[in-house]
């Protein structure tokens, strides 16, 4: 027998295994008569994910399909296993009361080959609880009052580039108000993360935004590699494999060093999260940051804060457009607290905007940027209530976006109505009812930072710019299946008009 062929049969063999046990594991729900959905080998439920269906959609059709039968139902993550939960008692025991029993959240780091990945959002275990200490104090409101200044200041900055652009070239379809609103978040991180003006609103091919928007949408390896990361992080680990594009990667780590180097030697202070990060390395009676890990919170801040933000605040302008009387109220409250402050936009003067507040809110009510949370069981756990376990190492999902459309918790679900976070109207739903931050220990840390960007953003607009949809804009909007965040296909074209 040949060479060739005893590889062959091997390979078959390998094949033939692999298989098999592919195949027993796809068939744990129906054995354990757990509600699901049949999965497709190898893709398990995710097949059409990516090409003709965004993320959301198997989840919000399995909500829909089985909310009424169990507390949580099957799914595959391509090769994991993941139960998606259903009900909002048990969302609140795995987010809060129980929370120790889920802390984890399963995400593939590699701190070693790819230092960027071992951030806040990624850590597990006492490394989680280590860095979530020591950021803490970060993102308190008097924190957030030290950078106000410096949001107000780019905000500033991108109502004149945008009024430059309007009068310089006419804009028959429209402008993309997304781009330019990301251009906005782009400059606004990189000044307060890095300290660094970034220049994107005047250069749309500035480098931050190119490696922003890279870092976003390209991984270093295809769909099944990074399946087989999440699975096998272990062995993803020994074979040195890395997420981040290694261009990204290289660029974030090459700016921080510079930077750092150039604040320590120069004693340079700034109002922004760098020089937070850099008390932090010389330590506060706990162990210092390394130069990788302020790398690692300043890359996971930059890339959460420009992207969900210019997101929101993409989708509200567009809202607003399509529900004039909407915007024209938003309007007049801005205006009636700026002319309170003497036309200055102050701290305070931003907490008045109670209307402009839910018409944010409303905004990621509707448009989830992270469509779902994902946690990990720690240990073997029974749902309170019934004979159900959740099996120790599996993947726990929280549909947010299937919530947020659930029309017996917000009747009408596609509709935009702002007056759904009227006090009385949130005292009535349940506490789970609405999870744009996460919920509990593992909430977003920078969420006070989000809303103040996106706050600070529309008001400057608001108050200097009409905005009228452009036929370019499809109503309802349709969402780009290709992007893991909620995106608009196409982008967003609204007409602009100075005031």
């Amino acid at each position: 027998m040949s060479v060739l062929q005893i590889f062959s049969y091997v390979l078959v063999t390998l094949i033939t295994i692999a298989y098999y046990f592919i195949r027993r594991h796809q068939t744990y729900f129906a054995v354990h008569n757990i509600p699901h959905e049949k999965p497709v080998l190898f893709y398990g439920n995710m097949k059409k994910v990516g090409n003709s269906q965004h993320i959301k959609e198997p989840f919000l059709h399995l909500y829909k399909k089985f909310k009424t039968e169990a507390p949580f139902a099957g799914f595959y993550l391509s090769i994991r296993k993941a139960v998606v939960l259903l009900d909002l008692d048990l969302i609140k025991r795995i987010l809060i009361t129980d929370f120790n029993e889920f802390s984890h959240r399963g995400n593939y780091y590699n701190e070693k080959d790819d230092p960027l990945s071992g951030h806040l959002f990624n850590l597990d275990g006492p490394k989680w609880k280590q860095m979530r200490a020591k950021l803490t104090p970060t993102f308190t409101s008097g924190k957030m009052k030290f950078m106000f200044s410096t949001v107000v200041e780019v905000g500033q900055r991108f109502v004149e580039v945008l009024k430059e652009m309007l009068e310089k070239e006419p804009h028959e379809n429209g402008v993309e108000i997304r781009e330019l609103l990301a251009r906005f978040t782009t400059d606004v991180i990189g000044s307060c993360a890095f300290g660094l003006d970034c220049n994107s609103l005047k250069d749309p091919d500035a480098k931050f935004r190119t490696m922003g928007r890279k870092a976003f949408t390209t991984r270093r390896h295809g769909r099944f590699v990074v399946a087989f990361m999440q699975a096998f992080p272990n062995i993803s680990r020994r074979l040195g494999l890395c997420m981040a594009p290694k261009d990204v990667s290289d660029f974030f780590m090459k700016v921080v060093k510079e930077t750092v180097e150039y604040r320590e030697k120069e004693h340079v202070q700034r109002n922004d999260f760098m020089n937070i990060l850099l008390e932090l390395k010389k330590s506060n009676g706990m162990e210092g940051l390394s130069l990788e890990e302020i790398a690692a919170q300043s890359f996971v801040f930059f890339l959460a804060g420009f992207e969900t933000s210019s997101s929101s605040m993409a989708f509200a302008l567009y809202e607003l457009a399509v529900n004039q009387q909407m915007q024209e109220q938003s309007r007049q409250e801005v205006r009636s607290v700026l002319e309170k402050y003497n036309n200055i936009l102050t701290y305070e003067g931003l907490k008045e905007l109670h209307y402009l507040q839910k018409v944010l809110n409303e905004t990621m009510r509707k448009y989830s940027i992270a469509t779902i949370l994902i946690r990990k069981a720690l240990n073997n756990y029974q749902v309170p209530g019934s004979k159900l376990i959740i099996e120790k190492d599996e993947i726990v999902i929280i549909p947010v976006d299937a919530i947020h459309h659930d029309p017996d918790i917000y009747p009408n679900p596609e509709e935009f109505q702002p007056e759904r976070f009227n006090t009385d109207q949130i005292n009535q739903r349940h506490a789970m009812s609405w999870l744009p931050f996460g919920e509990g220990p593992r909430n977003c840390i920078g969420l006070r930072f989000g809303k103040l960007q996106a706050m600070i953003g529309l008001t400057l607009l608001l108050n200097n710019f009409y905005f009228t949809l452009s036929p370019q804009t499809p109503v309802p909007m349709i969402f780009d299946p290709k992007s893991f965040v909620l995106a608009p296909k196409g982008g967003i074209f609204l007409n602009v008009e100075r005031i």
